[in-house]
């Protein structure tokens, strides 16, 4: 029987460099303005489903549509009768359908942000040159711009309408600058407690049912408080109580200083005083909102 005999190893250094054809980039570094564009603008295509799947933007485009349609019905109904106003004022469009704004940030905050956590991708983005503040003012400043893009697009349609009617073109411009105020304000309150409380918990599901929890339940507890406190007659604590909702917040600013007619029992809105008030503590609470999510970013970044 034979018997092998192991190959003596070659003599002499094998190594060897081979040239693959890899080539280092020589390109423009577009830099992190470039990355926070980037960011800023998947997340607002993402907030109506652009770029993704058919079934991710059945949801947006439906309360987008739910939003357009009635103002178009009531910009028709001005036309064809010749309305000397129309049916609803800007300040109050959003207050009317506060609930589909409701089910639009509670749907898309935890999307803006939920993936990544779930995944940990979040430390991927701060290995490129883009840092926490620039993750956090990307991803607040879509889901703000794309609330903003849900509530400014009906007082458009309903601004159009009434210069086709022929109203006062003065009285119509105000009042479309006040909505215009009005629903910036709510976009970005909205969009910052969205995001807070989608940024808590990697589950998506999670997310939209805590959203809505807090806006419900805080409606609804200060709506009946208001009106306990108005059948009670003491009329001087509704204002106050409304500082304990988002919807109310607005509705409170608007009514102080927009000319709006104040949602609350009885009519009876903030004066300019305690209009200070509401003004003071939205501000706060999108400062807050932005803080907190600077602060969560940082501990899941590392």
């Amino acid at each position: 029987m034979a018997v092998e005999h192991p190959v003596a190893p070659p003599s002499g250094d094998q190594t060897r460099i081979h040239n693959i054809g890899y080539r280092s980039y020589d390109g423009p570094r577009l830099g992190r303005s470039y990355a926070r564009r980037s960011l800023y603008s998947q997340s607002l295509r993402g907030a109506y489903g652009l770029g993704r799947s058919v079934k991710s933007k059945v949801l947006p485009m439906l309360l987008f549509v739910v939003m357009c349609v009635p103002a178009a019905i009531m910009v028709a109904v001005a036309v064809a009768t010749k309305a000397s106003k129309l049916p609803v004022d800007y300040t109050e469009y959003a207050i009317y359908f506060q609930a589909v704004i409701s089910l639009y940030v509670a749907s898309q905050a935890p999307q803006s942000v939920s993936r990544d956590l779930r995944f940990k991708t979040v430390p991927l983005y701060f290995s490129r040159p883009i840092e926490t503040a620039d993750y956090v003012r990307a991803k607040f400043a879509a889901l703000a711009s794309a609330m903003f893009i849900l509530t400014a697009a009906p007082l458009l349609v309903l601004y159009v309408g009434a210069l086709l009617a022929k109203l006062d073109f003065t009285d119509q411009t105000k009042g479309f600058a006040q909505g215009l105020v009005s629903v910036t304000l709510l976009s970005l309150l909205l969009a910052g407690l969205g995001l807070v409380i989608a940024a808590v918990t990697p589950r998506r599901g999670f997310g939209i049912a805590a959203v809505i929890a807090v806006l419900t339940i805080s409606y609804g507890a200060v709506s009946t408080l208001q009106a306990i406190a108005d059948a009670q007659g003491s009329t001087s604590a509704i204002p106050w109580i409304g500082l304990f909702s988002p919807i109310t917040l607005i509705d409170g600013v608007q009514s102080a200083f927009l000319g709006a007619t104040s949602a609350f029992p009885g009519g009876v809105g903030p004066s300019h005083g305690e209009g200070v008030a509401y003004v003071l503590v939205v501000l706060g609470l999108i400062a807050a909102s932005y803080g907190l999510l600077m602060r969560r970013y940082k501990k899941v970044g590392l």
